[in-house]
């Protein structure tokens, strides 16, 4: 039975822990308020922002690492805290306790890319985004790689799901996006995001050879008017508001190629797939 932590057992964290505990994995999930954490996950009360190592850091051998933290403090202070100090802290502790994880997954972003001109994307593209939360994610992911444990960066693109609703906002509110040139955007559901890291984790318990890089994307991605055009139809909105408009930076298309010829495939293709089954569930 592999035994696996999860630092930063969010959202997506948390869906990852169920599937692993599913799989007959034990699961240790570090968050500050662990009454969060799904019942079949060993709790770890800790803050990933400071130095001291949890109490309830588990002593026995870990075989697997998720660093799968969300900043709280969106700026760059928060990014560096969140994504550099805390990889940090949890690297730290796992030293402490004398403890080499088999493979360390690093959860990072699409942002790390700054292409704008809807070029399609893979994981061997520059990835040299000048805002800060593209520069940060690369020097954590750095640190990951560097680390001196065999590591692989996980990069996600848009995550919607349950309680990520901020699009279907935008769209009830009749908010308008440009359709030339189309700003094409990629996301992934929430339970395929956590469906990936369990893939990439039980591929490399089985003794498959994992790449450095992984983009997390569904098959398709779509300009935003399009999506928002399949929206309006989906929820009945008609009208479009006066001053509002959905803004976003960047275009570009990422491909799910490199994780799809593992033998991952997402169960919800495309946003129609996703959004319909959210919409369901409201």
């Amino acid at each position: 039975m592999p035994i696996s932590l999860i630092a930063g057992c969010g959202d997506v964290g948390s869906r990852l822990a169920e599937q692993l505990a599913a799989a007959g994995w034990q699961v240790h999930g570090l968050r500050r308020d662990v009454s969060q954490l799904p019942s079949c996950v060993l709790p770890v009360a800790g803050d990933l922002h400071e130095a001291a190592c949890p109490a309830s850091w588990p002593t026995g051998e870990l075989d697997y690492l998720v660093y799968c933290a969300a900043a709280t403090q969106h700026d760059e202070a928060g990014y560096q805290l969140a994504y550099v100090e805390g990889l940090r802290h949890v690297l730290a502790w796992l030293a402490e306790h004398g403890q080499r994880p088999r493979r360390v997954l690093f959860v990072s972003s699409s942002s790390v890319y700054g292409q704008q001109g809807g070029e399609w994307i893979d994981e061997t593209a520059p990835a040299e985004a000048q805002g800060y939360s593209g520069r940060i994610m690369r020097e954590a992911e750095q640190l990951a790689l560097q680390s001196g444990l065999a590591a692989s960066v996980v990069r996600l693109t848009g995550i919607y799901g349950p309680g990520r609703e901020w699009l279907l906002t935008q769209v009830r509110e009749g908010y308008r996006v440009a359709s030339e040139p189309p700003l094409y955007g990629n996301r992934i559901h929430a339970d395929d995001a956590a469906a990936l890291l369990a893939f990439l984790l039980q591929a490399d318990a089985r003794g498959v050879t994992l790449d450095d890089i992984y983009i997390g994307v569904d098959n398709e991605p779509a300009a935003l008017h399009e999506v928002v055009g399949w929206l309006r139809g989906q929820l009945g909105v008609s009208h479009w508001s006066e001053q509002q408009t959905v803004r976003r930076s960047g275009s570009k298309r990422c491909s799910n190629a490199r994780a799809r010829a593992l033998g991952w495939a997402p169960q919800y293709p495309s946003y129609r797939e996703g959004y319909a089954a959210l919409l369901a569930d409201m």
